[in-house]
């Protein structure tokens, strides 16, 4: 309870001055007092220092105000009518507590002041007061309130960032953890629960260790152990932990952590107050980033459809093989394994199946090999093999013996069965090179060596393959030299009728006169000539050269004019935009009627660009021009094609006509193909007929044309003329 000053009333202190303030929070102020010259004193006290005060006459008219509007400040007199100002204290601090109440009484007595005190009164004034007294309890309220309002929004702003730094926490993608001084958790945020499995009071006082994967201990322990010793410097480690449910993955994390300092009350369950080292650390869950890293490195390093290694990774494993094999003395074998036609399965069941018989073949030659070895695919058919710390060459046929044995059995794909063979080159380590390039690429001439011997098999790199086989760049300029220097040669070899013995037609041929190595057969050159480009060149070259020494024979000797002339084309020819224009001109050029030209195309051709090559045949069949089909019955084709082409002959592949060999033998799948082609009014050759049995037996099946060694191996021009002549002269004679 204050006392009355003896300070004037019209007085005004410097320290009350700031309820002048300008920018001071409006105070909204409550007068509750019966006597009339009371409150309107007040008001007009209050107005000279800018304060607005609403007055009423009793305690109910102030609680039914209260109850509309919210005041600041209450100044309460203790003893009216209705309600009196114990009852309006009551009701105000149960419903309106930011109100602050000022007792204004004349009744001041002890126990009425410690009433009031009860009720939360914040001052107590004995009427009649002072004016500046008055004023000085309503500023200091007013600044209490102004301090309460700052606290309360410091309180409030302190909150929301406790709150915001929790949802941070809560909500980061990563685990935000604490580890006291002895590495137990001291806390862990809500993510690791979502990533583990284990509620948040699983991991509080219990060591890193038992999170930590067996295998990744040692490394999180070096990690943070680094962190005792280098207090401010952030460790990075990763490591796995182990979920808490069996069936959840193992999840890899990068920890980043630093050790610092920690007031020990922060700590759960230390009562100590010196300071200790803890570690505060964010671990990164990295799991997809490793899946995804491993799968790009497995990409790199792996063919995407065997799933082997590629060529990068074997020629690592190679070099890392030969620094082994120095130090034990010790050899290496590299082979280089290409499969045999199979261009023809592509070609014939498509890509799809192409890419189920590799995947199979690989799973097949990786039952052959030891863990120590690496088989790899380096390209469409191609394959790698190094065998590593093998004593001899023994070691190398032994599993060339066992890889062919594998592949002895078909391979079933769609429903068709696919017989599969390799064509095998190695070379040896040190003998055949000393480092990954030679070795491959002496493999890879070994290979093509046996390629062309035949094809399935196999053969060991030697300086003599090296002579025949490391020219291929010189091949390809010595081609471009031919094709400018006029080199090629045309070669024939005749076609006959078996019932008449008489040339129907002949076959050109190509052969490379070369000035320094002699005569080289095509099958030197023309796969060469298939990979760079050159065989359009061949081929326009060919079809020009046969057409004008056909012109020069008709010429010379009407008799000829009724010869066919069969000429090879090739996929990448037909395939030339101006191919129809070129062999059309050709014609016209030379005078060739038509129908004596026969362009022979293979059955693997057919089927590349299907489409492309029925247009264009026909295009060139309108004319009258002939077509045959070469080696048929090697592809595993549908025979649909045959009715889709403007087809005249079907030459049966040689390899048919190898099986008969005694009399006596048979092979239905000729005799298929000769009924086949007379029900679809088509000739057929036999060719590869090289014994009397074989004549035979194609004229007992009604095949009418045969080709081969038996009536005539491949001849130069001059003496396939003198052939011909010789033979039409005597049909002459006889017909005479």
């Amino acid at each position: 309870m204050r006392n009355n000053s003896t300070d004037g009333d019209g007085h005004k202190s410097c320290m009350y001055k700031k309820i002048f303030a300008a920018d001071a929070t409006p105070i909204s102020i409550l007068v509750a007092d019966d006597e009339e010259l009371m409150r309107q004193s007040v008001k007009e006290l209050l107005s000279l220092y800018n304060l607005n005060c609403t007055l009423v006459k009793d305690g109910q008219e102030a609680l039914d105000i209260l109850a509309e509007k919210t005041f600041d400040i209450l100044l309460l007199d203790l003893l009216m009518p209705r309600v009196d100002g114990f009852q309006v204290m009551k009701e105000v601090k149960l419903k309106y507590p930011n109100t602050d109440i000022v007792v204004t009484s004349g009744e001041a007595t002890f126990k009425n002041a410690t009433l009031a005190m009860r009720h939360g009164v914040k001052d107590f004034l004995h009427k009649p007061y002072v004016p500046s007294e008055l004023i000085k309890v309503i500023n200091n309220l007013i600044e209490k309130r102004e301090m309460k309002q700052k606290l309360d929004e410091m309180s409030r702003c302190i909150h929301a960032s406790e709150k915001r730094y929790s949802f941070f926490v809560n909500n980061s993608p990563d685990i935000i953890y604490m580890l006291d001084h002895n590495g137990y958790f001291s806390f862990v945020n809500k993510r690791a629960t979502e990533l583990l499995g284990y509620k948040q009071e699983d991991f509080i006082g219990h060591h890193y260790s038992k999170f930590v994967h067996a295998e990744d201990i040692e490394q999180a322990h070096f990690a943070f152990s680094s962190s005792w010793s280098n207090v401010d410097i952030a460790q990075k480690v990763e490591f796995r932990m182990v979920p808490k449910f069996q069936e959840q993955e193992l999840r890899c994390f990068e920890s980043r952590s630093i050790a610092i300092k920690l007031d020990a009350s922060e700590i759960p369950d230390r009562n100590s107050t010196e300071k200790l080292v803890g570690i505060y650390g964010v671990a990164r869950d990295v799991t997809e980033q490793k899946r995804l890293d491993k799968a790009i490195y497995f990409q790199v390093y792996h063919d995407a459809l065997t799933e082997l290694p590629n060529r990068v990774l074997f020629q690592d494993r190679i070099s890392f093989a030969m620094s082994q094999a120095r130090r034990n003395n010790k050899k290496i074998a590299v082979m280089f394994l290409d499969m045999d036609r199979f261009k023809v399965v592509n070609d014939s069941l498509g890509h799809i199946a192409g890419d189920k018989l590799l995947q199979k073949i690989s799973k097949r030659l990786q039952l052959c090999i030891r863990d120590s070895d690496t088989l790899a695919r380096v390209g469409g058919d191609e394959f790698n093999l190094m065998l590593s710390d093998i004593s001899s060459k023994e070691d190398v046929n032994n599993l060339v013996d066992k890889i062919t044995q594998s592949l002895e059995s078909p391979f079933i794909i769609e429903n068709n069965e696919i017989y599969v063979t390799f064509s095998i080159g190695t070379a040896i380590y040190p003998e055949d090179g000393d480092n990954t390039e030679t070795l491959i690429k002496h493999a890879d001439m070994a290979m093509y060596s046996i390629k062309g011997k035949g094809k399935n098999g196999h053969e060991f790199f030697s300086q003599k393959i090296n002579g025949l086989h490391g020219g291929d760049l010189s091949i390809e300029n010595g081609i471009r030299k031919a094709l400018q220097e006029n080199e090629f040669e045309v070669y024939f070899q005749p076609q006959y009728d078996v019932k008449s013995e008489k040339i129907s037609g002949v076959e050109a041929l190509i052969r490379w006169n070369h000035p320094q190595k002699g005569l080289i057969s095509p099958d030197d050159f023309i796969p060469l000539a298939e990979e760079t480009g050159l065989i359009n060149d061949i081929g326009e070259w060919m079809l020009d050269a046969s057409c004008l020494i056909l012109q020069n024979w008709i010429k010379s000797h009407s008799v000829l004019s009724n010869i066919t002339l069969a000429v090879n084309i090739s996929a990448s020819q037909i395939g030339t935009d101006n191919f129809v224009n070129s062999v059309l001109g050709t014609l016209e050029k030379y005078n060739i009627q038509p129908e004596q030209l026969e362009l022979e195309i293979t059955e693997n051709t057919l089927m590349q660009n299907m489409d492309i090559v029925v247009d264009k045949l026909k295009q060139l069949a309108t004319h009258g021009i002939l077509f045959a089909v070469d080696d048929f019955g090697m592809g595993y084709s549908s025979l649909s094609y045959l009715q889709a082409l403007p087809l005249n002959n079907l030459k049966i592949d040689r390899s048919f006509i190898s099986t008969i060999q005694v009399p006596g033998d048979k092979n239905s799948i000729i005799t298929a193909m000769v009924a086949m082609a007379k029900e679809m009014g088509m000739n057929i050759v036999a060719e590869g007929v090289e014994s009397k049995v074989q004549v035979d037996y194609v004229k007992a099946i009604g095949c009418p044309t045969v080709q081969g060694y038996w009536y005539g191996s491949p001849m130069p021009t001059d003496k396939m003329q003198v052939i011909a002549l010789k033979q039409l002269a005597n049909n002459q004679l006889r017909t005479a």
